[in-house]
């Protein structure tokens, strides 16, 4: 493991996303050049003040338009992979995203001479009942194919301020009397903070991360889906029915919910909880986690609250009396 200098240029693609933010600004403090490849510049401006003048440049690119992938990586010395989609929206479908497009990102990474870093997820397994895990998989697969040296990172759910998990479900307790345990709430989960896992990349930027290693980046505490919907209520305060929901029950609502704009729950969502989402026993052993990176994981309670007051009846204030 060698270091490498920070005139280095690395190119990131989906570097205006949730993980995206927390990376640019950790690869910016190491004095990296930065070109974030992204479907729309226009809509990254945010990311410029994360650096010096001229130091993050933003670029069209779309993983399904090879040609596109292609310029941004010319004169790349990293390729960065983070794009990935939830749910399947038009031409956005898991195979063209997860799959297709990362095979071409490291293909024409390795063609460009630059290194491959690919972020993938614990949910990736090509036995998964989820189409999201299996072309997960597919993409691991497609990226050492095409880059035997790539480093995959495998992070399980991730929290921070603008997250998708502990928001939505405490945006869903404001509004419904109850929230819904999809499979009993048995699911387990291990949550982990975004900028644990900025900063695990970007010390594989830098040199410090086993090439041609899968890393499974977990928090410090395992939490069952039930445990987790239990803290999002102690955190906001607010009491609210945990009703278990049975998987049948559950992918037929989210069949109905995914034609939302933005689905609560997707019947393949529904297929991913069938499984836990845990660093594995294997990983721990051989030293791919983030301890092996030297990061030792922030636990929830540092971290959540700072962000979920705001759910709260009175925000950051206590009521009179509580």
């Amino acid at each position: 493991m060698t270091e490498i200098p920070t005139e280095t240029l690395v190119t990131v693609f989906g570097g205006s996303g949730f993980l995206g933010r927390h990376l640019v600004r950790a690869l910016a403090r190491e004095g990296y050049r930065i070109r974030n490849a992204v479907r729309r510049p226009d809509l990254a401006f945010h990311l410029q003040p994360l650096g010096r003048v001229g130091q993050i440049h933003s670029v069209q690119a779309n993983l399904r338009y090879p040609a596109s992938v292609d310029r941004a990586l010319e004169g790349a010395d990293v390729a960065i992979n983070l794009v990935g989609i939830l749910y399947e929206r038009g031409k956005q479908r898991f195979e063209a995203v997860h799959a297709d497009g990362s095979g071409h990102v490291a293909r024409a990474a390795a063609a460009a001479g630059a290194r491959v870093i690919h972020v993938s997820a614990l949910g990736a397994d090509a036995n998964s009942p989820a189409l999201y895990g299996r072309t997960k998989a597919a993409g691991e697969e497609a990226v050492l194919a095409g880059a035997p040296q790539a480093i995959i990172f495998r992070p399980s759910i991730m929290f921070g301020q603008e997250d998708d998990f502990f928001n939505r479900f405490a945006a869903m307790a404001r509004m419904s009397p109850f929230l819904p345990l999809v499979g009993g709430g048995e699911t387990k989960f291990q949550p982990v903070f975004v900028g644990d896992v900025a900063q695990a990349i970007a010390k594989a930027v830098g040199g410090r991360a086993k090439a041609g290693t899968i890393y499974e980046l977990g928090g410090p505490e395992v939490r069952t889906f039930r445990e987790l919907m239990e803290y999002v209520l102690a955190v906001t305060e607010r009491k609210r029915l945990l009703v278990p929901l049975p998987f049948g029950l559950a992918r037929l609502q989210a069949f109905f919910l995914q034609f939302m704009p933005t689905p609560l729950l997707t019947p393949d969502q529904v297929e991913l909880l069938r499984a836990d989402n845990i660093v594995s026993a294997a990983a721990i052993s051989e030293g791919r986690t983030l301890a092996a990176l030297g990061i030792e994981p922030a636990a929830m309670e540092a971290i959540v609250p700072s962000y979920l007051w705001r759910f709260r009846k009175t925000g950051q204030f206590r009521a009179q009396g509580a």
